[in-house]
């Protein structure tokens, strides 16, 4: 999983001020500001873990057919090492190019995978980042909040220079959005996900 995240910083980047630019009543007295690390709370939510999972388990048999032709190429390229000497020229250029012709499969197969495997990302955290938003606004109106800021690490800005714990919602959204969404939490929870690394299906480097 933690080489299963490349767009996550890209999208929440981008799909922020959508979400929240909304025009609010003034409130009265002294601002109230808090701070939210809006991909970590999209992706942690269970709904969001769920899915995930479920998109694993759709790209394993991929995972498993380069595996399968990885380690075919394994095997001819040792081939091609041990008995090269014993070969004419024409055999040694006839198994080099299968090889070649397989290697190049390979990377198509991976290319392949990898787009189709973000694409599928890109839907699921827009999905789940689109409803965690809509649950943020409630939060921030009953909590009356007047700001609230992304201070997750993934954020090109504004930064997030100093902040007292009391002010970071985002275990606070989690915990609402699970509970709206009724999705259970996993028997297991995989690791947290690396922003601003490429979504790959398992097995594709």
């Amino acid at each position: 999983m933690q080489r299963s995240m490349l767009l996550l910083g890209a999208l929440a980047a981008g799909m922020v001020p959508g979400l929240f630019a909304q025009t609010a009543a003034e409130p009265s007295g002294p601002p109230r500001i808090a701070v939210v690390s809006f991909q970590d709370a999209v992706t942690q939510t269970n709904e969001f873990q769920r899915n995930l999972a479920d998109l694993q388990k759709k790209y394993d048999p991929k995972r498993q057919q380069l595996k399968a032709l990885g380690d075919e190429i394994d095997t001819l390229t040792k081939q091609l090492d041990a008995q090269g000497a014993s070969l004419s020229d024409a055999e040694r250029a006839t198994r080099a190019r299968t090889i070649d012709e397989k290697k190049k499969q390979a990377q198509r197969l991976a290319d392949d995978a990898q787009k189709d495997f973000q694409d599928e990302m890109q839907q699921l955290f827009n999905s789940t980042a689109t409803k965690v938003g809509d649950v943020l606004i409630d939060y921030a109106k009953q909590k009356g909040y007047t700001l609230v800021i992304d201070g997750g690490e993934q954020q090109q800005g504004p930064f997030v220079l100093y902040s007292v714990p009391s002010t970071d919602i985002s275990k606070a959204i989690v915990d609402a959005y699970n509970l709206k969404s009724g999705v259970p939490a996993p028997v297991s929870l995989p690791p947290a996900p690396a922003p601003n690394r490429a979504p790959k299906p398992p097995g594709v480097k």
